[in-house]
């Protein structure tokens, strides 16, 4: 600050250490900053003899309280629980969502304009949950906004992250078909432009097995179609191989799709091949389906990104944080010991 010179809004944000908006919120007493963040906002206004423009009231007093979420499609169980999630700890926070998504195949280039426009609402925090997207799609909207990556691990120092251990998860998974004693598994893999999330998980799948003696026969998931409702050619794929006697697929959704194409076949898990999936959400975690799989904790995923954004927001956040949760084994009827 200059000699003589009045003190601005920038003046006090500067002795204070926090940014701008901060300093607004907590001279204007708004939801959600931390009281010793406003006792010090406060003492540094005095100290420097700071007088906030009316105008400058005026302004901070329109904030919209408003998170950006983005979800690939919320049409399927993983997003739509996640999608709740974000919903219920904003209203908790005093914010509210907008939202935007696809449903089933969404260009990454649709997906970056679906960012341009939730950004362009006026939206103070962005949640991308997107198993897709590329990272360096996400940045540039992250040095722009406060910005959470949720649903998926991500390790990039720019950028936050909640997730589920993928990578943890598919190990575990594959311990617990290895100890039921399958010594030859088919484990149905999917690329990263296909997902980044269970691309990860299968590889981890693949890796434990081998590692523990299991023989895998590795298939991709794009050479049957890409699609978990006609797996008629994988499950025949699988059967040609023989010796087979356990198989583990993506995500539940996939492994729903293996079960119907045994039952085509007259085939049965686990009389014929133990079955494994992956998530354990609703609808495909009941009793009625019996799904052995890998539970994530979409509920804490969801309320941690929330969380974490509006830290950001409110300038309780230091820098990027990464923050993974174990989820659980959940034992079901379509896996069984040989």
């Amino acid at each position: 600050m200059q000699s003589g010179a009045l003190p601005t809004i920038h003046d006090v944000a500067a002795r204070a250490g926090v940014s701008k908006s901060v300093v607004s919120r907590a001279l204007a007493g708004a939801y959600g900053v931390a009281p010793a963040t406003t006792a010090r906002v406060k003492r540094a206004a005095i100290d420097l003899g700071y007088v906030a423009n009316a105008n400058a009231r005026g302004m901070s007093a329109h904030r919209t309280h408003t998170l950006g979420v983005f979800v690939r499609d919320a049409s399927t169980p993983f997003y739509g629980h996640l999608l709740t999630a974000f919903q219920l700890q904003a209203a908790a926070r005093g914010y509210r969502v907008v939202t935007a998504t696809g449903a089933g195949s969404f260009p990454i280039a649709e997906e970056r304009r679906a960012l341009e426009t939730l950004v362009s609402l006026r939206v103070e925090g962005l949640i991308v949950c997107s198993g897709a997207l590329p990272v360096e799609d996400v940045l540039p909207f992250a040095r722009r906004i406060p910005t959470v990556v949720a649903g998926r691990p991500e390790r990039d120092d720019a950028v936050s992250s909640v997730y589920c251990d993928e990578r943890g998860g598919g190990r575990g998974l594959a311990d617990h078909v290895a100890d039921l004693g399958h010594e030859r598994v088919a484990v149905l893999t999917v690329s990263p432009s296909g997902s980044l999330t269970q691309s990860a998980r299968t590889d981890a799948m693949v890796r434990r097995l081998r590692s523990r003696g299991v023989d895998v026969a590795r298939i991709r998931s794009e050479d049957h179609g890409a699609d978990p409702r006609d797996l008629d050619s994988f499950v025949d794929r699988v059967v040609s191989l023989g010796g087979v006697t356990a198989i583990m697929a993506p995500s539940d959704h996939w492994a729903v799709g293996v079960l119907e194409a045994m039952r085509r076949r007259g085939l049965s898990a686990p009389g014929d091949f133990s079955v494994t999936g992956y998530d354990a959400v609703a609808p495909f975690a009941t009793e009625l389906f019996g799904i052995t799989s890998w539970r994530q904790p979409l509920g804490v995923i969801g309320a941690l990104s929330v969380d974490d954004v509006v830290d950001q927001i409110d300038g309780r956040s230091s820098g990027a944080t990464h923050t993974a949760i174990d989820g659980e084994l959940v034992v079901g009827r379509t896996a069984a010991r040989r």
